[in-house]
């Protein structure tokens, strides 16, 4: 798997108004902006992304996902 194709599944499974990943084909990171994180705990927001993974996490195609996530309002002001 690589990038594009890693960040094409999350974007299909979340609505993101900011997507990046990076990584080294096992081990990767990601900044997810989306809405759907509002009222969320940080726990939870990684359990939304890592549920767009689906069996991928389980069967090993993504060993390790770090990732940052932000509501849009939280992304514009980390960006100021």
């Amino acid at each position: 798997m690589n990038a594009e194709q890693l960040q094409a599944i999350i974007a299909a499974g979340l609505d993101c108004t900011h997507l990046t990943v990076d990584g080294d084909g096992r081990h990767w990171s990601a900044v997810v902006v989306s809405e759907a994180f509002a009222g969320m705990r940080p726990i939870a927001r990684h359990q939304r992304v890592y549920a767009t993974l689906g069996q991928k996490m389980h069967t090993d195609e993504v060993h390790a996902l770090s990732m940052k996530t932000y509501t849009p309002a939280e992304w514009a002001a980390q960006a100021n």
